[in-house]
């Protein structure tokens, strides 16, 4: 590969007005800058911007930190970053950890990965990268981060507890109280739940939601409506007798895929989905369009939430104001309303 001396030497230039010609920089006559360029066109010349950029520590580059990419919510997130590197002009350096293919969810609890992390953190620093996001797979308390990094850092799809550290998460209250009261719009007042794990930060924050909208509808709440399943099929499909026992007209299932397991059960018992009891899911799985009837859901954020973690953390880097909430930033749901949630007489 040649180098930008051999063009200089090409061309009968100096070395530097073949640099500002490369770098867009300087005054230089337009016959001079054809003259060069043609010639770097003629010998393939690439510039060495790694060189470059370490050699003023700008490299333009985030390093981003996924838990594991095989669960469903980070592959949109990912390209919400890489879309708004891409308008930035950054580059991303992806470390995919796969915490969940080998620890399953275990690792939620007890932070079997703190090293990994850390050593991670590490690597990425010794690339001279400018920030670094980190990406959840499931949205929690990410207490595993080192609060003295010496570049920013912003965690997608889990909170931090940090003031030091942005967290950028869904906000889910106010998805479960829209979802709810759409429900609640249709005619119904028995609505009974089909949760996540209590444990979960979506299950307490979606049940919020649902609480307020029963409020706001002039509901009561029954605790005895709310079920507790473990975000799979089976869970929906168990939990369904329950709730309809207790008289309930519609089931607000806290994922689509309980929402499919109530689906199996309605058919089961010779009752359509929509038609005889209303059914509503979340997160906006791509077999939510698929089911009979479609399925009434509330669509995660995902793509948005990589979009705006990268957007704080080069705002940090650009010293530009990022707003936050506690150090937090909420981004809102996207409802889908489709043919699920039929309407009953008051």
């Amino acid at each position: 590969m040649p180098t930008i001396k051999e063009i200089a030497k090409a061309c009968n230039v100096s070395v530097a007005t073949v640099s500002n010609i490369i770098n867009h920089k300087g005054s230089v006559g337009d016959a001079t800058r054809e003259r060069v360029e043609k010639v770097i066109r003629e010998m393939n010349y690439t510039p060495n911007y790694v060189a470059k950029n370490l050699k003023t520590k700008n490299t333009r580059s985030i390093g981003v930190i996924a838990e594991d990419m095989t669960v469903f919510a980070l592959p949109d997130i990912i390209d919400g970053i890489t879309e708004y590197c891409e308008e930035a002009d950054y580059q991303i350096l992806l470390v995919n950890l796969r915490l969940y293919k080998k620890f399953q969810d275990n690792y939620y609890r007890d932070n079997r990965h703190k090293e990994i992390v850390r050593q991670e953190f590490q690597k990425l620093l010794a690339k001279q990268v400018e920030g670094i996001i980190y990406v959840a797979a499931h949205e929690r308390l990410i207490d595993i981060i080192p609060e003295d990094l010496p570049i920013p850092t912003v965690v997608a799809y889990g909170f931090t507890g940090s003031g030091k550290i942005p967290s950028v998460v869904v906000k889910d209250i106010k998805g479960a109280h829209d979802l709810v009261s759409y429900i609640v719009s249709r005619g119904h007042r028995k609505i009974g739940v089909i949760a996540g794990k209590k444990e979960s930060i979506h299950t307490q924050s979606r049940l919020e939601g649902y609480q307020k909208a029963l409020f706001e509808g002039g509901i009561l709440y029954d605790p005895d409506m709310v079920t507790y399943g473990d975000w799979d099929r089976q869970s929906g499909y168990e939990n369904t007798d329950i709730l309809l026992e207790k008289g309930a007209t519609a089931i607000f299932c806290m994922n689509d895929f309980m929402a499919g397991g109530t689906y199996d059960r309605l058919e089961e018992l010779g009752l359509h989905a929509g038609k005889d009891v209303a059914v509503a899911g979340y997160d906006n799985r791509e077999m939510a369009c698929y089911e009979k009837p479609p399925l009434t859901t509330m669509a995660l954020p995902l793509h948005d939430i990589g979009y705006k973690a990268c957007q704080i953390i080069i705002g940090i880097l650009t010293k530009e104001e990022v707003e936050l909430d506690n150090g937090n930033c909420f981004v809102e749901c996207i409802p889908c309303i489709r043919e699920s949630v039929n309407a009953v007489e008051a």
